[in-house]
């Protein structure tokens, strides 16, 4: 069992633009956006269409072997629908998870549950707790640490992923969530491999 992370970022490091479903994020995903993977997964689209090289290869292999996750609650998307109790995340009603989800937040909210085995809980919690709860759910699989850049870096930072996977497309931002501020050093941790696929994405994995 594997604690693991992947990420989009852009080539000055940003993870999360200022504008979180602005176009500059439309951008930064774009590659992982048109493969057949993503098309099957998130939009239910069984046509086959979709990029099929690199990128798809990795967007396959995002979904593999995870057992649970920790994410914040800006991913889930607290911080736009703060008081709204029948906001259900920005997946609609088919999340393309299929495991639990543990999402660290200061409020108090009910349990979800859809008919694919998708699963939030929300937790007001230190990153460690929430990391040996997900260990308890997946049983043999992987943990994945979903985002934001804030809640990766804790992670990284405290020296608990095995593997972490970043994206880099060839595009710079510059401003909003970093993912590298403050982990000067991190590969020296790690043996880092990087193969670029047809749309110019560098993809890069650190494995412990």
């Amino acid at each position: 069992m594997a604690v693991r992370v992947d990420l989009n970022i852009s080539l000055d490091g940003v993870a999360v633009p200022e504008d979180p479903m602005g176009a500059e994020w439309g951008r930064l995903v774009e590659h992982y956006t048109a493969t057949r993977t993503f098309r099957e997964r998130v939009f239910h689209d069984t046509s086959g269409a979709g990029t099929t090289g690199v990128d798809d290869r990795y967007a396959a292999a995002y979904f593999d072997g995870i057992g649970a996750e920790v994410m914040g609650a800006g991913m889930f998307g607290l911080h736009a629908h703060p008081d709204d109790p029948d906001w259900r995340g920005w997946w609609g009603d088919e999340p393309p998870f299929g495991y639990p989800l543990l999402v660290l937040t200061h409020r108090e909210r009910a349990p979800i549950e859809f008919d694919n085995g998708t699963r939030f809980e929300f937790m007001a919690t230190t990153p460690e707790a929430a990391l040996e709860r997900a260990r308890e759910l997946a049983g043999d699989a992987d943990v994945r640490i979903g985002g934001g850049a804030s809640l990766v870096r804790d992670y990284l930072a405290a020296g608990l992923v095995d593997r972490l996977h970043v994206a880099v497309a060839p595009i710079i931002i510059g401003a909003g969530a970093r993912l590298w501020d403050g982990l000067s050093d991190l590969d020296l941790g790690y043996t880092v491999t990087s193969e670029i696929a047809e749309s110019g994405v560098v993809h890069v994995t650190y494995t412990r």
